[in-house]
């Protein structure tokens, strides 16, 4: 990579299609290991226009009222009036669940150990460039995206919607962060306001609050709902699915992905706890100051 360069990351509020259907599998799973630890999860969500549509495979002993879960779930993230096309109260909650394969079993559940659940590759990564050890594209594309869901419940922007995106393009030099070259929120509203009053409330209320000065100068450039208008948004606008937002869940696209998913899945699923490890052994490289930056890569074969 040459010493002087931009690089862009993304990242999505929670009322993101997407992140819709990967929250709803976590509260599944994190419900059910909750009376069973031993469980084998692996929950898969699509959400779409006034729909739920939970599968997978999930082998536990304990029961669960996963609609109630779900509907549970929609409402903490704000899809609390039907105008919106999906709701909490009205969405229908289909579920088509299964067991886990035995053939997968004997291989997960040996005597005294643990083998893993599938074939595959993980990694892991860090660097120096914020307090969290992760690049500042991705950090501050997450920062921006938690501050819309913060101003948005909080009422202090009380005309934002559940969904919305958020990017952040930032300038290198000699490898080194200097500012934000540009920054994009995409901000789902009420039809009632204006573009000119969400461009002015977002910047000083979202990107001016999160951003540091110094990363913001006279170039920086502010793309706030660059269509002109998004009230149409969450699952009526698009298809959600869980394992979608991968680069998001990571690190914005720096270091490599092992292409697998996190959300709705057990311990024993490799896709999941081995990339935890590895970010875990990456970041206490840096935090060490033994690196600048660190990746890690992991492997399995399945029943090992």
């Amino acid at each position: 990579m040459m010493p002087n360069f931009l690089f862009t990351s993304e990242s999505v509020t929670e009322g993101h299609p997407d992140k819709v259907a990967d929250q709803i599998s976590d509260a599944i799973l994190d419900t059910i290991l909750d009376k069973d630890p031993y469980a084998r999860v692996a929950c898969e969500t699509l959400v779409t226009t006034g729909l739920a549509l939970i599968a997978g495979e999930i082998t536990t002993d304990c029961y669960v009222d996963m609609p109630k879960v779900v509907r549970g779930t929609i409402k903490e993230i704000g899809y609390t009036d039907s105008s919106m096309g999906f709701d909490w109260q009205t969405c229908a909650v289909l579920i088509s669940i299964d067991k886990q394969s035995p053939d997968i079993a004997m291989g997960v559940d040996r005597d005294g150990d643990i083998g893993a659940g599938d074939q595959g590759l993980m990694f892991g990564y860090a660097c120096d460039e914020t307090p969290d050890y992760m690049p500042m594209p991705i950090w501050y594309a997450h920062k921006l995206a938690q501050r819309l869901a913060e101003v948005r419940k909080t009422g202090i922007l009380p005309f934002l919607r559940p969904d919305g995106k958020s990017q952040v393009t930032v300038k290198y030099e000699d490898r080194r962060p200097i500012a934000c070259q540009s920054i994009v929120i995409a901000a789902q509203h009420e039809p009632h306001v204006t573009h000119k009053e969400i461009e002015e409330a977002v910047v000083e209320e979202v990107i001016k609050k999160v951003v540091a000065p110094e990363h913001l100068n006279g170039e920086t450039q502010f793309f706030i709902n660059s269509t002109g208008r998004f009230v149409v948004g969450g699952p009526l606008a698009d298809c959600g699915m869980t394992g979608r937002k991968i680069i998001v869940d990571t690190y914005g696209g720096r270091g490599h992905h092992g292409g697998g998913a996190f959300s709705g899945k057990d311990p024993t699923k490799v896709d999941r706890s081995p990339s935890y490890m590895a970010r875990y052994v990456a970041k206490n490289i840096v935090a060490a100051g033994l690196a600048r930056e660190c990746e890690v890569q992991v492997a399995y074969a399945i029943g090992v």
